[in-house]
């Protein structure tokens, strides 16, 4: 996603952030949850620290654009962004059905990772544009002749007043 971003800012970054430090915690919640799978409090912890990565995603992705601009690639990609919505909605139910039974509470976790299983085209089409347009201006410099990869510079590591070039017979 971030690939994606022309421009990042600090509010970019600390929304990045926001999202490792919660992306951080999943393994300590699987490790609890793994230990004492029929219990309702691990099992309700682990769908908190499934939540709140995907709040933390959802809070990035609107940062970037936000700061893009609705017209972005990012947004384009994005859409109306379904399964983004859905997925807290099914974490928050997995949370509460934790706590009637725990296997009701893994079975809504399960369902948002099916659910994300299936990949969306339209992010890896927009990607894919978005690095061909990047690329673009690189490949015209190379085809322009005199263009910037045909520019050579002389004189590089000399000292004033000398020419750059070796005198005949010195190398």
């Amino acid at each position: 996603m971030l690939v994606m971003a022309n421009r990042v800012d600090g509010k970019i970054l600390w929304a990045n952030l926001h999202l490792l430090f919660w992306l951080s915690l999943v393994p300590a919640g699987t490790e609890w949850l793994g230990e004492q799978h029929n219990a309702s409090l691990p099992t309700a912890a682990y769908g908190f620290v499934l939540l709140m990565p995907a709040i933390a995603y959802f809070i990035l992705q609107n940062t970037i654009i936000a700061k893009e601009g609705p017209g972005s690639a990012l947004a384009e990609a994005v859409g109306r962004d379904v399964k983004g919505k859905i997925s807290p909605v099914v974490y928050l139910l997995g949370i509460g059905l934790s706590f009637v039974q725990p296997w009701m509470g893994d079975a809504a976790y399960v369902l948002v990772a099916l659910m994300w299983l299936v990949p969306d085209p339209r992010i890896e089409t927009q990607v894919v544009r978005h690095a061909e347009e990047a690329a673009r201006p690189a490949r015209r410099a190379a085809e322009i002749p005199g263009g910037s990869s045909s520019i050579v510079p002389t004189g590089a590591g000399t000292q004033a007043g000398q020419s750059g070039t070796s005198p005949p017979g010195k190398a």
